[in-house]
């Protein structure tokens, strides 16, 4: 160095240079000083049991209603043309797949199913109807 420079205490240090602060290596390991744990089971960090349990806002509900839905549209709309029976399909696919579900209504899917090969039926019939008329069949 010059002696014309005099450098500052507070100077920067060349780069790799120890500042000083960190006293351990960064993968060095940690000291434990608090325990986390209960020293026996059952102590005061046991977990209660609805803690674990999956809560009501975990599932979707209302398949089984859309289902429902779907079968009465279906029923209403095979009864005036043969067409219907997507909705139909839709509604029995829906309400099998809310059957699988644990917090839908079993009942209301039932129902939809229910109705729902009712529409298919009748659309069925529509359909049947429309080609004998037309002595598409015999």
């Amino acid at each position: 160095m010059s002696p014309d420079v005099d450098i500052a205490q507070d100077a920067s240090p060349l780069p790799g240079a120890h500042r000083g602060g960190f006293l351990r290596l960064p993968t060095a390991p940690v000291a434990v000083t608090v325990e986390t744990a209960p020293a026996e089971p059952g102590g005061e960090f046991a977990p209660d049991a609805t803690s674990w349990t999956a809560s009501d806002s975990a599932f979707h509900r209302g398949l089984a209603g859309w289902a429902l839905g779907f079968a009465i549209l279906g029923l209403l709309v095979s009864m005036f043309v043969g067409w219907g029976f997507p909705i139909g399909l839709v509604a029995i696919v829906s309400a099998i797949i809310a059957l699988r579900r644990p917090l839908e209504s079993r009942a209301v899917a039932v129902w939809a199913i229910v109705l729902g090969t009712l529409s298919i039926l009748y659309s069925a019939g529509w359909l049947l109807y429309a080609a004998a008329r037309a002595d598409i069949i015999g």
